[in-house]
């Protein structure tokens, strides 16, 4: 076949055709990538032109381990390196997206998972070196908690640095640290009773990926961590936050609509798309947020309050520890904050 017979331009809409389809592909005759990877904390599948990556701790509220972001990182990378995909969908099982960090390991457990030796023992991300740094009776050394976040925040941002586009689809919650990882997100659809938002800067905590600004503004994120307070899927896409929301029984075919139009754009399109409108983004100072909102959250946890905050939920627990922080706003379990 010539070059002339075999060009896009000879076939209706062949612009369209994904990279591995066209006759003259460099990925012609060359197998697909050959994936035998379990994520303890997710899975991974791709459906078509769709990766799709699903946290998978369920019956923890897809709650944030020591793996969350390694795990995150891997697969996003998949996703980017694989020329079949041209969109990622980030999602969660169960009752909702992600519950924040699971402080049966943060702040009841010291940071003790309980496991043998891996690939993290004696590194800056060893959990019995961040409980001993926890310690409300001895010193705490600011730059082990920073080495430690910051691993998360950039695990987490991979959501945002991935060449393609990422979708993120919020159900049921997407709390505290499950923030961090939403707002890495290009897009943000929700269902309209979705519970968002970052309670514990009421104590122990400052969203660390510093990402609230630049999504809502500053006077709509200051709303919110000056009080803690959350809002709910239909008014996060009321302040821009989403860019959908609908009932939860449509959400799924509205993830679908969306992802589905995305994906129909050539991939090269949507790269180069995506980077120049995160360049407008990283002018902003992303970075800088980052590394600045990581220091205070880790301070945050280290003063007077923070150490009451943790003692209490070794105590009695993180639950008992939640209910008495968020009582006195009226909010406990609530989807939102009365306008």
């Amino acid at each position: 076949m010539s070059d002339e017979q075999s060009h896009a331009g000879t076939r209706p809409a062949g612009w369209y055709d994904n990279w591995t389809e066209v006759p003259d592909s460099p990925w012609n005759g060359r197998p697909e990538p050959d994936y035998d990877y379990d994520y303890p904390t997710l899975t991974y599948e791709r459906d078509g032109r769709i990766a799709r990556i699903t946290f998978n701790r369920p019956e923890k509220g897809n709650s944030i381990t020591p793996d969350t972001p390694r795990d995150l990182t891997h697969a996003v990378e998949r996703a980017d390196l694989d020329p079949r995909v041209h969109v990622i969908l980030v999602s969660g099982r169960g009752k909702g997206f992600c519950g924040g960090y699971d402080l049966d390991i943060f702040a009841e457990k010291g940071f003790n998972t309980g496991d043998g030796p891996d690939e993290v023992s004696g590194t800056v991300l060893d959990p019995v070196v961040n409980a001993v740094n926890h310690n409300p009776w001895g010193t705490w050394d600011p730059m082990i908690d920073y080495a430690m976040m910051s691993r998360f925040n950039k695990g987490f941002s991979s959501l945002l640095h991935a060449s393609k586009p990422t979708v993120a689809k919020l159900h049921g919650f997407a709390i505290a640290g499950g923030t961090d990882i939403a707002l890495f997100s290009d897009q943000i659809i929700c269902a309209d009773d979705t519970k968002i938002g970052y309670p514990p800067t009421r104590t122990w905590g400052i969203p660390a990926a510093g990402m609230w600004a630049h999504r809502l503004g500053d006077a709509r994120a200051k709303r919110l961590l000056f009080t803690g307070d959350s809002i709910s899927g239909k008014q996060a896409e009321e302040w821009g936050l989403a860019v959908e929301s609908c009932p939860a029984d449509e959400l799924d075919d509205r993830t679908e609509a969306l992802v589905g139009r995305i994906a129909r754009m050539p991939v090269n399109q949507l790269m180069m798309a995506k980077l120049a409108l995160n360049s407008a983004l990283l002018s902003q100072g992303v970075a800088n947020s980052g590394m600045i909102s990581t220091v205070f959250d880790g301070i945050s946890r280290h003063t007077r309050e923070g150490y009451a905050f943790q003692l209490r939920a070794a105590t009695v627990g993180f639950r008992e520890a939640v209910r008495e922080r968020d009582e006195p706003y009226g909010d406990y379990k609530r989807a939102q904050f009365d306008r």
